[in-house]
């Protein structure tokens, strides 16, 4: 365990100290609803706790792992075929929650597959990536000739999420999948004609077709639709679509700079829904102010940054891409949280990393977070033989 004593604290301790705040933060944003629902008010602390202590115990596994062994080609092609299996199974047989048939429900817990999705998706594409390297520089036909498979592959796994349908889930494996691909070394020139088609193609979906889509009777009957509905005027269904945006600003308006004090927001108090998950930077904001959730969000910059320049200081390719599409992946899904709980962006039911309640978001997590720490010990590993 010599990587262990190599450590890269600029990432590992905001990790603990943000996955400490979400015990306390799942605790006071989630006790009333444990009672009100005829369970104890400790039983999502008793939940949170667990996965965070199982997440530590990953953290440490992913630190002494081999990454060449996730190079395994077989062992990738069979996980892929696995998932498709239970993301097609879960639309039939799935447990809904909060609008989507996308989990597994294990006795008292539930388990979001789609969220794994984003670590294996990580490691498949980068490999790939890394065994095709020549290929993917040369012309554009050798270079679609060579991730047509993986198109092919990813596509069917992010449209079965899509129909569950997640299309929070869908959209940041996409992401994910796209900066992964315009950091592999594809000419500057084709990647930003990709570049500008994804923010198009965002653009005429989000104007032509969600926004009209909005203001039609399928509205009343999409759990989808009335997220774009509550995205573009919340007060006017402020009783309906729009009651968590609404509460949300209610939240981060009573909470100022510096907060009314923990475990003492009235916005989680059957005002705001989901205020130990989607929305629970508002109760944050509203009990530890605007001062405490700037600094969590300092405390994720800080590892985005510093996963960013592990990526950069690597001379290994899969390595690299590994810690840019761990960094998309941090950096997405925060601002999908974020824009959502601000109304920037439509509801996409993600979690805001490491402070929301949720097991299969924490573990997903703390994967990603293992391999960084692996990468990065052994590149002191190295610097250290290097200078003896």
């Amino acid at each position: 365990m010599n990587r262990l004593k190599n450590l890269d604290y600029y990432i590992f301790l905001p990790y603990v100290i943000m996955c400490a705040v979400g015990i306390i933060m799942v605790y006071s944003a989630s006790a009333n609803i444990g009672a009100q629902n005829g369970g104890s008010p400790l039983s999502y602390l008793i939940k949170q706790s667990l996965f965070v202590g199982i997440s530590l115990v990953i953290v440490v596994t992913m630190i002494a792992v081999n990454i060449n062994k996730l190079k395994n080609k077989k062992l990738l092609s069979t996980i892929e075929i696995l998932f498709m299996l239970v993301l097609l199974g879960l639309l039939l047989v799935g447990t809904t929650i909060n609008g989507a048939a996308g989990w597994i429900r294990l006795g008292p817990i539930n388990i979001q597959p789609a969220e794994f999705v984003k670590f294996f998706l990580i490691i498949r594409v980068a490999n790939t990536i890394d065994t095709h390297q020549d290929e993917l520089t040369g012309s554009f036909v050798d270079w679609l000739a060579t991730m047509r498979g993986t198109f092919i592959r990813i596509g069917i796994i992010i449209l079965l999420i899509l129909l569950q349908p997640d299309s929070g889930g869908a959209a940041i494996n996409f992401i994910i999948f796209f900066i992964l691909l315009i950091t592999s070394g594809m000419p500057f020139k084709r990647a930003m004609i990709s570049l500008g088609g994804l923010i198009a193609l965002i653009i005429v979906g989000v104007r032509f077709v969600l926004i009209p889509l909005s203001h039609t009777s399928l509205a009343e009957h999409s759990y989808q639709i009335q997220r774009i509905v509550a995205f573009t005027d919340p007060f006017s269904h402020a009783q309906g679509a729009g009651q968590q945006l609404v509460n949300s600003y209610y939240a981060i308006s009573n909470g100022g700079l510096l907060g009314v004090g923990l475990g003492n927001s009235i916005q989680k108090t059957g005002y705001l829904p989901e205020p130990n998950t989607d929305f629970i930077m508002s109760v944050l904001t509203e009990e530890l102010g605007v001062i405490t959730a700037l600094a969590i969000m300092g405390l994720l910059t800080l590892i985005v940054a510093r996963t960013v320049l592990i990526g950069i200081r690597s001379d290994d390719t899969f390595q690299s891409l590994i810690c840019y599409g761990v960094a998309a992946y941090l950096t997405v899904q925060t601002l999908f949280n974020i824009g959502g709980v601000v109304g920037a962006l439509p509801i996409t039911g993600v979690t805001f990393p490491f402070i929301s309640y949720g097991g299969s978001s924490i573990l997903t997590l703390s994967f990603c977070i293992g391999i960084v720490l692996n990468i990065s010990a052994r590149q002191r590993q190295t610097r250290l033989a290097e200078n003896k």
